[in-house]
């Protein structure tokens, strides 16, 4: 028995009814052919992995742009560089011919596979092995985007996206990248105090990521400063006052080594003098309000010090205020690190930086200066490593150029500049919450590797603080 038309359709005339459905029926596969115009994308999750990382098994990820709606596989062409598969390396599952066959499922949201290193330690450095996505096996539309190869070779990281874990709103850790290796370190920024400098200059830094600062005084025995025969300093030695005098109590901001609070450490032990030493501030507890941040806790208090040679490296002295006693401690000079680093709550020296060509950028909490205003913390701080040679400039967009196209060729080694804010607080818009797109950054590293460098924000999902972004890629 034939059902009845709805009534909608029972009211219109019979030409009117044809039209309506074919219409519906366009609209259908319209919104079908919309559906396939979105294809189901592959890609590597990273295009590049450092060799020398790999002491056994890393896992290789491919991440697609959604689940996929059936099962399916994705063909992988291996090509080895001075690298014999079953002798230097192997996959699993094992390569077929020079192909490997990745399966992947309904519903997952990436595929996986192994590559294992048999020959660590390294035998050669000259090893590379590239991976190419050549194939997706699927029943619907599909493309190869994004990261279409990735290798693993002993040169330097073709690129990354990264997000340094600064520690949120209170931002208590110091982060220090190699781009090269896309390694990452991180220490509690108040786990030292004092910085004795490696190089041929015998230097002392104070930790401007606390708020430190420093005061050279008339005294030169430790001993004879009191609380008392200082207390008029104390207001002035200080981060934050407004006033462009404190200027003098911290490290040079642009990073040379020349420009530190407490002066260069003379090889006559009488013409070095005792320093009033503000210790800075804990680092923050409390949480504030997304897209704040609490940088600073309690006060640390005073300490005095002085500093003498000792042969090559370094003798120091300090107490607190109140003491009329001192602590004497000897550090030596590690050429092999821009510093070696002392924290007064441990009495000891404690690892902080790591060795000077092993890291390109630092993220961090940071002392710096405003004009006509003085010394004023920062957060969301980016340092490049000045001291070990690492330079960089800005690039405006403004001028035509552009991120994604800008290549070695493009790059103006003279605008390289002898300071380490380059990207610095001003890749960061703070009443936005977001990172200004008119700008990117190129780098020089110590290896003389050129990169690109794009800040993409600050905030978590939830528009917490905190949570600083970046990609970079290898100019060639």
């Amino acid at each position: 028995m034939m059902k009845k038309l709805p009534t909608i359709f029972r009211s219109f005339p019979s030409f009117l009814t044809t039209a309506f459905c074919i219409c519906f029926l366009l609209l259908a596969c319209e919104s079908e052919d919309q559906m396939d115009a979105q294809p189901f994308v592959v890609a590597f999750e990273k295009p590049s992995y450092n060799h020398r990382e790999i002491t056994g098994t890393q896992l290789m990820r491919l991440v697609f742009s959604e689940k996929p709606q059936a099962d399916g596989f994705v063909k992988i062409r291996i090509t080895p560089v001075n690298a014999v598969y079953g002798v230097d390396f192997d996959t699993y599952p094992a390569v077929e011919g020079t192909d490997l066959l990745i399966p992947f499922h309904k519903g997952e949201t990436e595929a996986t596979f192994e590559f294992n290193n048999l020959i660590y330690p390294f035998n050669a450095l000259d090893k590379e092995v590239l991976f190419e996505i050549v194939e997706i096996d699927y029943p619907h539309f599909s493309n190869i985007q994004g990261y279409k190869t990735t290798n693993i070779s002993f040169s330097a990281s073709l690129g990354a996206t990264l997000e340094p874990a600064v520690g949120g709103p209170n931002q208590g850790n110091q982060i220090f990248i190699d781009l090269s290796l896309e390694k990452t370190t991180s220490v509690l920024r108040d786990s030292w105090d004092l910085g004795f400098y490696g190089g041929e200059e015998f230097r002392v830094a104070i930790n401007g990521s606390i708020y430190m600062a420093a005061k050279k005084l008339d005294a030169t025995n430790i001993d004879a400063v009191t609380a008392a025969s200082v207390a008029q300093y104390q207001a002035q030695v200080s981060v934050g006052t407004f006033d462009p005098a404190n200027a003098a109590y911290i490290d040079n901001p642009n990073g040379l080594i020349g420009g530190n609070a407490m002066g260069e450490v003379s090889e006559i032990e009488a013409d070095n003098h005792v320093y009033l030493v503000n210790m800075g501030y804990t680092v923050g507890t409390t949480t504030p309000l997304p897209g704040s941040v609490a940088i600073a806790g309690n006060p640390r208090g005073w300490k005095k010090v002085k500093v003498m040679r000792e042969g090559d490296g370094y003798r120091f002295q300090y107490a607190d205020l109140t003491s009329a006693t001192h602590q004497e401690v000897v550090v030596g000079k590690n050429s092999e690190y821009n510093f070696t680093f002392f924290s007064f709550n441990t009495n000891a020296v404690v690892s902080v930086e790591p060795e000077k060509d092993k890291w390109d950028l630092s993220f961090t909490v940071f002392t710096n200066i405003i004009d006509g205003a003085g010394s004023y913390g920062y957060s969301d701080f980016v340092l490049n490593n000045l001291k070990a040679g690492v330079k960089a400039y800005r690039v405006n967009t403004s001028t035509g150029a552009n991120y994604a196209t800008y290549a070695l060729a493009d790059v103006n080694e003279s605008n390289l500049q002898d300071d380490q804010r380059v990207i610095g607080a001003d890749w960061r818009d703070v009443f936005t919450g977001s990172a200004y797109a008119d700008r990117f950054y190129v780098l020089k590293d110590s290896d003389g590797n050129w990169y690109k460098i794009k800040m993409l924000g600050f905030l978590n999902q939830s528009g917490v603080r905190g949570y600083p972004k970046f990609e970079y890629r290898l100019l060639q």
